[in-house]
């Protein structure tokens, strides 16, 4: 792990002799010190803030305070602050009276200094994390009351400000928008708000599951009930109660399943498959499509009389592309969340990128800019992500562009293999936005879902 220059440590020991050792093995590499023979002085600097620290390493026996009663009092106003114990005591049950009263680490005399230096490099890259956690928290849209959720462009905020009004409703949410627009992050919104926000939110995506297991998942199923049910199975209608379960794209349910939808949202009751009585249900029930369920409904895809009954509060998520006042701050966003990841020091953007940014058409929406800004961030050289290293509207940078032809002239390729090379290709170029490659290749979702579990891509 690297050691984080300039950090500054405080190490305190009535030792005098150890206390200047430390302080010489820590100066020698890179460290900034502050030592001390007493305790109650170190506190009273560190809580005046006369004293700022990144780590403090304190022996357990001290004349006037102990380091446990340290511990204790320093937690009070520097809760985040690591502390690492010293002991000659190598007991059970000191080690865990010292983690359990707020101590990062607990190291036994006589020193091994290479451990202790390991010590205080993790406790730094804690301290590193935490404020990159901090940053990345700041950058959450709050106003509203609403964490978790990033975007002021009108359009965004009239979605989170009519979020927040129902919140506490009992009535049925229909949340609408392009692939990747961000209408889970909506409906975490909804649950962490409202009065089942104690509960469970669990979300499933009722296009990425077969039809015949898909009913299995939601309403559960006997022992015994059909071949391979060898045990019982709570289905997520009663896994979600008290809290909310969110059914994303609900306009791929099939018109069986769509009936016994409907049923659960009239009686808040569900029958596991197998079995001949009902559930008590108390879940929240959340809904979310890509389709225009009006044209559906018209074609005779999706029950009337469940639409009306799921569009109580209509909630629409504009696509990426009519919210360009929302890409700078969500790109700088994947971004600190990317470089802390991957342990990279990219610092932002440079003005052609951010240029770019906000001139692509992000077909993909928010799903397809985290892909090319992750992407950006692993393969950047610089500590500024550049234009170049950013995808074209069509999803492909120039370099890329030139390397299309996957076609071996040399090799005889199979049917399969062809397919499979063409729709890993245009998976890519959509960034992974699957309904988009799934319109591309002009098939439908499942098709593609079961497409790439053969090729074996998440």
């Amino acid at each position: 792990m690297k050691i984080q220059q300039q950090a500054h440590i405080t190490i305190i020991d009535d030792d005098q002799d150890l206390l200047d050792l430390l302080g010489s093995f820590f100066r020698q590499r890179g460290f900034q010190t502050q030592l001390y023979n007493n305790a109650e002085e170190a506190l009273i600097d560190i809580d005046s803030k006369r004293l700022i620290t990144n780590v403090v390493i304190t022996d357990l026996k001290l004349p006037s305070m102990t380091g446990l009663d340290f511990i204790k009092k320093i937690k009070k106003n520097n809760p985040e602050l690591p502390i690492i114990l010293m002991t000659a005591e190598g007991s059970v049950e000191t080690a865990v009276e010292a983690i359990d009263n707020g101590a990062y680490d607990f190291v036994l005399k006589p020193l091994h200094t290479p451990q202790l230096l390991i010590s205080v490099q993790r406790a730094l890259y804690l301290n590193e994390v935490q404020a990159e956690n901090t940053s990345l928290k700041s950058m959450f849209n709050d106003d509203l009351g609403l964490t978790g959720v990033i975007g002021k462009s009108p359009g965004f905020r009239k979605a989170l400000e009519l979020a927040r009004r129902v919140a506490n409703s009992q009535a049925n949410i229909l949340i609408t928008g392009e692939s990747g627009s961000g209408k889970e992050v909506i409906a975490k919104a909804i649950h962490e708000l409202g009065d089942k926000k104690e509960g469970p939110f669990i979300a499933i995506n009722c296009s990425a599951i077969p039809e015949n297991l898909l009913e299995s998942e939601l309403f559960g199923h006997a022992k015994g009930s059909f071949t391979g049910a060898s045990d019982k199975k709570v289905g997520l209608f009663e896994e979600a109660n008290k809290g909310t379960l969110f059914l994303d794209e609900i306009g791929d349910l099939s018109l069986p399943l769509q009936a016994k939808l409907l049923r659960v949202l009239q009686e808040r009751k569900v029958k596991r498959i197998g079995e001949n009585h009902y559930r008590d249900i108390t879940a929240r029930i959340i809904c979310a499509t890509h389709k225009d369920l009006q044209k559906e409904v018209a074609e005779g895809n999706f029950r009337e009389d469940l639409y009306f009954r799921l569009n109580v509060i209509p909630i629409y998520i504009p696509p990426l592309r009519e919210r360009k006042e929302d890409i700078l701050p969500l790109s700088e966003y994947f971004l600190k969340k990317f470089a802390t990841m991957n342990n990279m020091n990219v610092k932002g953007f440079t003005k052609d990128a951010i240029r770019k940014l906000e001139n692509n058409e992000w077909k993909g929406n928010v799903r397809e800019l985290e892909n090319a800004i992750e992407r950006a961030v692993v393969l950047s050289t610089s500590d500024y992500i550049q234009a170049e290293d950013l995808p074209n509207s069509d999803g492909f940078s120039n370099e890329e562009k030139s390397e299309l032809p996957f076609i071996d002239s040399s090799k005889v390729m199979t049917l399969d293999e062809l397919s499979k090379k063409y729709i890993r290709l245009v998976f890519d170029k959509n960034n992974g936005a699957k309904e988009q490659t799934a319109k591309d290749l002009g098939i439908d979702r499942k098709t593609l879902y079961r497409k790439l579990k053969e090729m074996n891509i998440n």
